[in-house]
């Protein structure tokens, strides 16, 4: 009885094999697939990542821009100041 309770539940020590082969299938397919990948070289990631920075600096100045202009208004209209 004890041991229909523990179903699913065992140790490191009772792993069986055929649970360890399709982990190991799944990491050899893993390592296949990023072989095929097509990394980008230092001039690529620098590239992008100036875009990224560059987009999050208009992005943040168009958000601030519009925060001061609105400001005022929800002042005076919204807070009675």
């Amino acid at each position: 009885m004890a041991r229909e309770a523990d179903l699913g539940r065992r140790g490191r020590s009772e792993t069986t094999s055929v649970e360890v082969e399709p982990r190991r299938h799944f990491i050899a397919e893993s390592i296949a697939e990023l072989r095929k990948v097509e990394w980008p070289n230092q001039t690529q990631v620098v590239q992008g990542s100036v875009v990224v920075i560059a987009a999050c600096v208009i992005v943040g100045v168009y958000l601030w821009l519009n925060d001061q202009l609105w400001k005022p208004v929800v002042e005076k209209l919204l807070l009675g100041q």
